[in-house]
């Protein structure tokens, strides 16, 4: 089993949403790196931090769990969506997603604050300056760590 950060703007679609529909299509990314995560690293079963950004404060807020294998991302065939690719074809696909399944909201969010002054996390990419990646892996020891401030026992 591998382990994820996966950020997401909450007034667009956080934790909370998250936990009312259960499961969601993660569609729209457009970083090659992020994409290439989730096309060919993440599988069934993983778990993955649930990360508000660009929200006041930032912070862990909860797990979801890789649902599927996955797919291509139907935004970019969308002409009226904004994550239109138009050098993608269905027989071409540039744009790959899993779909994310809630697991549990955290007691309080651990905020990036929290996570950047907590020893134990010094490795984990989401504390690094100028890292912006809305996916990224994170170690067993750092998932248990963030978990457990979190209020959460895996």
């Amino acid at each position: 089993m591998k382990y994820w950060l996966i950020k997401s703007e909450p007034d667009v679609f956080g934790i909370d949403d998250l936990q009312k529909v259960g499961r969601e299509p993660w569609t729209g990314v457009r970083n090659y790196q992020a994409r290439n995560f989730m096309w060919k690293d993440m599988k069934p079963g993983d778990l993955a931090i649930f990360y508000h950004s660009n929200a006041k404060p930032p912070g862990a807020t909860g797990i979801a769990r890789v649902a599927d294998d996955p797919y291509p991302d139907p935004t970019q065939f969308d002409e009226k969506s904004e994550y239109f690719d138009e050098k993608s074809t269905e027989q071409k696909p540039r744009w790959w997603l899993v779909d994310f399944e809630f697991v549990t909201k955290f007691a309080g969010m651990v905020t990036l604050e929290t996570l950047k002054a907590d020893p134990k996390l010094t490795e984990m990419v989401v504390c690094q300056k100028g890292t912006r990646l809305s996916i990224t892996p994170v170690s067993a020891a750092d998932f248990k760590h963030v978990c457990k401030l979190g209020g959460w026992k895996p």
